[in-house]
């Protein structure tokens, strides 16, 4: 049984249990996030992150060249590098890899990405996001065959040789889909989605497999993201996906027995 496992990226996300979680498990993919890194780093360097709201009220940074730039250091020159560096204290051998290398994120870039803005809806200028559209199973799958642990993360290539920027939560569920994966698991710093965000006792069990219009309406923010990836990899055919929490011990454990939203 091959799992995929993703750790959010924002603030509240942890890493030491999950590694420790991780540490006798030798069948799985992790891919990560990192937008608290990109944030902070983005400020250091005096390029604030910028935020836009599609039409359809997905909440997206912008990806102009500078800002590519800062997601490139920060994810695959910097949580990448620690994740890997953890996994190996904890007798695992890992190796990051970044969509680009090895083309193993093979992506189309996104053309005429729009901004709604006070009731209007507007092109977004030289925007280097992208969506991905195939994975290289067989790179992963060699890996794995080794006992090697593959680290995956943002950004992708697309088949002009061009880096863009691409969702996690997004990569996770393609990944998970191409590998053929039994579960994927999308850790973030919240229970699971709540029907009140601010409100962990009002989470949602389960989404069933047909519909679930009305939990998408509910998802707010980055959890938005979250939900489209879990129907996304429920569509290509993974059998189980669970939003829950990497907070706590044993959260991947405890995801597997269904804690936190399950979409099956």
């Amino acid at each position: 049984m091959t799992i995929v496992v993703k750790i959010g990226g924002a603030s509240g996300n942890t890493l030491d249990p999950l590694v420790a979680d991780l540490a006798g498990r030798r069948d799985y993919v992790l891919v990560h996030g990192g937008s608290d890194r990109v944030d902070r780093l983005g400020e250091a360097m005096g390029r604030p992150a910028e935020y836009y709201t599609s039409p359809s009220g997905v909440v997206s940074r912008r990806s102009d060249p500078a800002h590519l730039e800062v997601v490139v250091l920060a994810l695959a020159g910097g949580v990448q590098t620690e994740i890997v560096a953890a996994l190996f204290r904890r007798g695992v051998r890992a190796v990051g890899l970044s969509g680009v290398d090895g083309g193993l994120l093979l992506a189309r870039r996104k053309e005429g990405a729009r901004e709604a803005v006070g009731g209007r809806v507007l092109r977004l200028a030289d925007d280097r996001s992208g969506t991905v559209e195939r994975v290289d199973a067989t790179l992963l799958r060699a890996l794995l065959g080794l006992g090697i642990v593959p680290v995956v993360g943002p950004p992708a290539i697309t088949a002009q040789g061009e880096i863009v920027n691409v969702d996690a939560d997004r990569v996770a569920a393609e990944v998970a889909t191409a590998l053929g994966a039994q579960a994927l698991l999308l850790l973030t710093n919240v229970p699971g989605l709540l029907r009140d965000r601010t409100d962990p006792t009002t989470l949602v069990r389960s989404v069933p497999r047909e519909g679930g219009d009305e939990f998408l309406a509910m998802a707010a923010g980055r959890m938005r993201k979250k939900v489209l990836a879990a129907r996304a990899a429920v569509a290509g055919g993974v059998p189980r996906v669970v939003i829950g929490t990497s907070q706590g011990i044993d959260p991947v454990r405890r995801a597997l027995a269904g804690e936190g939203t399950v979409f099956a």
